[in-house]
């Protein structure tokens, strides 16, 4: 048994090893979203890539809900509720500044939505996201949906946002859906490691958080892989 598995860590200790669990597979680093920083990308892509990310985050609300229906701790829930009225009720809706984003790629909104040509990975991460958020406890299913996915929001939009304008000309409306992630994604995974090095308080609660960060980590990766295998290698 490791020294981590065998004692509680102190809370600058086990923050460091969750921020470890992500930097192994970060999205930042994956070769898709190299590509689109560096402007490798066609618009065509983008399309694609937003007719998959809406399987995703388009449920995100939900997600929350059902870890909120799940959790004891007052300040935690205020925490799901509030990031759950900002993904549905804070002003433009998070998924309708996605499509915006898309429809200036060339899909439509009808396209996005019907979320017909959904690929198995892409499946397979929004799947994971509804088990962690409705069988798992609070506390693992914060630290998976929270820490391991959208916490990296930020540093992936900040690699790819600027591109967007510079190479591809896009207004600042039609990339507002990646400004507003750089802001509330920072805000909102900071409050989800808050949450979660409060409440593992057990040694076995901090090795299994590390664990299921771990694994959204390879989740999300496995996502844009699948998206870089169908739409960029030649067929």
């Amino acid at each position: 048994m490791t020294l981590t598995q065998s004692r509680l860590m102190n809370k600058e200790e086990f923050r460091h090893a969750l921020e470890q669990a992500i930097e192994g597979n970060a999205v930042a680093k994956a070769p898709f979203t190299t590509m689109w920083a560096n402007g490798e990308l066609k618009k065509e892509h983008f399309a694609r890539w937003v007719e998959q990310h809406y399987a995703y985050v388009g449920p995100f609300a939900e997600y929350l809900a059902y870890i909120y229906a799940n959790c004891p701790h007052e300040d935690a829930r205020d925490f799901l509720l509030q990031n759950m009225w900002e993904e549905e009720l804070g002003g433009d809706r998070h998924t309708d500044l996605l499509i915006r984003f898309g429809e200036a790629c060339g899909t439509t909104r009808e396209r996005v939505e019907s979320m017909k040509d959904l690929l198995p990975e892409t499946i397979g991460l929004q799947s994971w996201c509804y088990r962690m958020a409705f069988k798992e406890n609070f506390l693992f299913a914060t630290a998976a949906l929270v820490v391991g996915l959208e916490s990296q929001v930020p540093a992936i939009y900040r690699r790819q946002t600027p591109t967007l304008r510079e190479k591809y000309g896009f207004t600042d409306e039609e990339v507002e859906f990646f400004d507003l992630h750089i802001v509330s994604d920072e805000i909102h995974g900071e409050r989800g490691y808050q949450i979660v090095l409060e409440y593992a308080r057990t040694p076995e609660d901090q090795q299994r958080c590390i664990q299921i960060v771990e694994e959204a980590t390879k989740m999300r990766r496995m996502y844009l892989a699948g998206i870089s295998r169908e739409f960029l290698l030649e067929k």
